[in-house]
């Protein structure tokens, strides 16, 4: 008798220590694990730089994740690093306003210029803060009227350069400024209509000096810009937009001179590194 009374004495402790509930820096634990303080933390060796190869190491973090045996796990690059957007023909090519850039003489910004082929469905979503890598490759053409026929002939150089920004939700929506930190974008937003009626945070700015020397004979089109650059975004969607301006030096006499962005296949590509 006293055997079995000692052994439902041990089951119930047992029992009960099975369901008890953990509690560090607190007598009154809420979960089955709960670690009080306003600065508590957890630390598991088995995580770490030496013992977990897909732990990034030095001041960098690690995504973690569970897996489907509710262990925890350290992300792999594949979870950190994301190509969230690539096309091969970003903007409609055309040849109408809504890819125009008229001339302008030195300093007088930005516009705005092409729609992307997927109109609004063109977007990219982040789940959480990532720094962003942008590449991209963007056509262009200039003239007079941009024809066979009407090239530049009046021997001057022309700066035409090309710029990336970001849009919330759609090609519709609102500029983006700041970073996810709230710093402005490349240190403050530039004009993207000729009005200055908008502005956002360009990044990717790059350009080259274009001058027909050869007059009626000269080459009109098939150019290219292409750069990369980085910037941190938040979470949320976002459609990557162009800008481009066409500079001149002196614009006496040189007429109405006109370029259009995105004329054939422009390439976007866009990488996410989470953090």
């Amino acid at each position: 008798m006293n055997t079995v009374k000692k052994i439902s004495a041990l089951y119930i402790i047992s029992t009960t220590f099975a369901f008890a509930q953990v509690g560090v820096n607190t007598n009154n634990p809420q979960e089955e694990l709960h670690v009080a303080g306003s600065t508590s933390n957890i630390r598991i060796n088995g995580l770490n730089e030496v013992n977990n190869v897909n732990n990034l190491g030095g001041t960098n973090t690690t995504k973690v994740f569970v897996n489907h045996l509710g262990d925890l796990v350290l992300g792999e690059a594949s979870d950190n690093v994301q190509l969230i957007f690539d096309s091969e023909n970003y903007l409609l090519d055309v040849q109408n306003p809504t890819s125009l850039i008229l001339q302008t003489g030195e300093g007088q910004g930005f516009s705005q210029a092409g729609i992307p082929t997927l109109g609004l469905a063109a977007s990219f979503t982040l789940t959480q803060p990532a720094i962003i890598e942008v590449n991209y490759s963007v056509s262009w053409n200039v003239g007079k009227n941009v024809t066979p026929i009407s090239r530049i002939d009046d021997f001057r150089a022309r700066v035409i350069q090309t710029g990336m920004y970001f849009r919330r939700d759609n090609y519709l929506g609102e500029p983006v400024i700041n970073d996810f930190f709230g710093n402005p974008i490349n240190g403050g937003a530039l004009c993207i209509t000729s009005n200055c009626s908008e502005v956002a945070g360009m990044i990717a700015v790059n350009g080259q000096i274009y001058n027909n020397s050869e007059g009626r004979e000269g080459e009109w089109r098939n150019y290219r810009n292409t750069a990369s650059d980085y910037v941190v975004l938040g979470p949320g969607t976002y459609t990557p937009m162009f800008a481009a301006q066409l500079e001149v030096g002196d614009t006496n006499a040189t007429g109405a001179i006109k370029m259009y962005l995105g004329v054939e296949n422009d390439e976007v590509q866009i990488i996410a590194y989470y953090f």
